[in-house]
């Protein structure tokens, strides 16, 4: 099932402004927040020795500056997830996709590599992997995809044939190719997945509860081999 959506209902989906989970999905890790806070102390210290440098002049400047700077640990998750969705926010036209889980699997990924130096003086590089699950979906159609996330308890309760939903982008109005997929949303199980959360999550279940969330058809999509009139494309 691929349904059109306005333009209207798709930037209220993915937002101009970052959401609470994409806000979370920037803030990271403890070591993330530690390393912002040193980008802001580094900032400050370089525009007081300006400052001290430019005189009475730079004061106006200064002072915007050092708030700027003070609050970059706190302000930099809106930037960066307001950066990122307006990477999709650029494709003119979307759907709202609904499916079947085909199949989920788990895999290790290699996240990022660090240069390092052992006691002898050599250089080795270390690799840092993570477990991924990956899940695939499609539909009667012929369109196939695999969203990828970090491994999580709560995705043990997912399984091959549930219904799975997304948002689909393209550069064609009849939404003939795919370009780009957002995480997806599992209604029987009330769950997201996804490696970055683009969707604003109780608008997106308000258009599927509009598009007819209760009728969902109990028929698993067609083989991968199955002739069908036109085949969508997914091209990341």
């Amino acid at each position: 099932m691929l349904v059109p959506i306005t333009r209207e209902t798709f930037e209220q989906i993915i937002p101009l402004i970052a959401t609470g989970p994409q806000y979370a999905y920037y803030w990271g890790k403890p070591a993330d927040v530690v390393r912002r806070l040193l980008i802001s102390m580094v900032a400050l210290t370089l525009f007081w020795l300006l400052g001290n440098l430019l005189g009475d002049a730079w004061l106006a400047i200064k002072l915007i500056l050092d708030i700027v700077a003070g609050l970059y640990w706190l302000w930099s998750p809106v930037y960066l997830a307001s950066v990122r969705n307006n990477t999709y926010r650029r494709y003119p036209y979307s759907g709202f996709w609904r499916g079947r889980i085909l199949d989920v699997y788990i895999t290790e990924e290699l996240i990022r590599e660090e240069e390092t130096v052992n006691k002898f003086g050599e250089l080795v590089i270390i690799e840092n992997n993570e477990k991924r699950v990956n899940v695939e979906v499609g539909d009667r159609e012929g369109f196939r995809a695999t969203i990828q996330a970090p491994i999580r308890r709560i995705y043990k309760g997912i399984n091959p044939g549930q219904v799975a939903e997304m948002l689909v982008l393209s550069k064609q109005p009849d939404l003939s190719r795919i370009d780009k997929i957002t995480d997806i949303y599992i209604p029987n199980a009330d769950l997201w997945v996804g490696a970055y959360p683009y969707l604003r999550r109780d608008v997106f279940v308000d258009v599927s509860n509009e598009l007819g969330g209760a009728r969902r058809s109990n028929s698993p999509p067609r083989s991968r081999n199955s002739n069908v009139k036109r085949r969508r494309r997914y091209i990341d």
